[in-house]
């Protein structure tokens, strides 16, 4: 790992993330048993737009006791969805949850996952740490990350050509390999917020990977990598893009009896983008899937009577 790698990662995760994020952060560090770190990221740390939900990551030190705790380690993150009142203002989040340690492992990219260092390959703020240790360890793992996600967007990527092309080949191949409806061209909204941190981001980590390359002067840049070396890549890639469905449909099949807040969640969701609010009842907080058919009857004859 490089000096100009960590210097970046650790530069970006501790530069003051909205007060929103961090008021949020703490309150979720206080509900989540054994919290090690809060990392916020998402459409909202990236684009500013704070009327919606914040997307955070909260890591544990140890995993989840009893039966959620099982199914935690065979299909990590947990999903959960928290609203605080705040000053006049409700605060929305979205929540994923896992091991401190589940999220190292991910970032290093051995296993089928590709959610992991995909995500944090992006911008993502750390808000809260419970300790020095957690915050160096959180740092690490999102380098990793970006490691990963470099030595695969060379393999995937031209033979040559400018940073935004390998990052653009590399989120296009991702987002087919998992159940996300995406609208074409995302991945160059993504990039285009900050192109330049990209470029600095994908040379920082080719460096920090041992991957040589050429280039530079002229803007675009070529990997060092081997007919063979590229062949090997390649068939790992097609490993994880082949498994990378079937795993994002046990976590959602695993999301619908698990998703805490799931009935809140989708009240918010459906009174935002219809504007006809939903009453939420203990029964349908309690039972949120039996509870939908009525709800989305109930909708529809709403909508029929406007």
């Amino acid at each position: 790992m490089t000096d100009d790698l960590q210097a970046l990662v650790a530069a970006e995760l501790e530069t003051p993330a909205p007060v929103i994020a961090r008021t949020m952060g703490a309150h979720l560090a206080a509900r989540f048993e054994g919290a090690a770190a809060v990392l916020f990221y998402g459409s909202v740390l990236r684009t500013g737009d704070t009327d919606g939900v914040m997307d955070f990551y909260v890591l544990t030190g140890a995993p989840r006791r009893g039966f959620a705790g099982v199914m935690g380690r065979l299909l990590w993150p947990d999903v959960s969805y928290h609203e605080l009142e705040t000053e006049g203002a409700t605060l929305r989040a979205k929540v994923a949850s896992m091991t401190l340690a589940q999220f190292g492992r991910a970032a290093t990219g051995r296993g089928a996952d590709t959610t992991i260092w995909t995500r944090f390959v992006q911008p993502a703020a750390l808000v809260w740490a419970a300790s020095p240790g957690a915050r160096a360890a959180v740092h690490q793992a999102v380098a990793r990350s970006a490691e990963t996600a470099s030595r695969y967007a060379a393999a995937i990527g031209p033979p040559r050509g400018r940073p935004g092309a390998f990052w653009r080949a590399l989120f296009r191949q991702t987002y087919a390999a998992e159940f996300r409806v995406e609208a074409a061209g995302r991945e160059a909204q993504i990039l285009g917020v900050d192109p330049q941190r990209y470029d600095r981001l994908l040379i920082a980590a080719w460096r920090a990977g041992g991957l040589g390359f050429e280039g530079e002067s002229d803007g675009e840049v070529a990997p060092a990598l081997s007919q063979e070396d590229r062949a090997i890549q390649l068939a790992a890639w097609r490993r994880r893009r082949a498994l990378g469905k079937p795993l994002n449909l046990a976590r959602l099949v695993k999301a619908a009896f698990t998703f805490e807040g799931a009935a809140r969640y989708a009240a918010w969701k459906i009174e935002r983008h219809t504007g006809l609010p939903v009453p939420l009842t203990p029964w349908r907080e309690r039972h949120p899937i039996l509870a939908s058919p009525g709800v989305l009857w109930r909708l529809w004859r709403r909508q029929g009577r406007r």
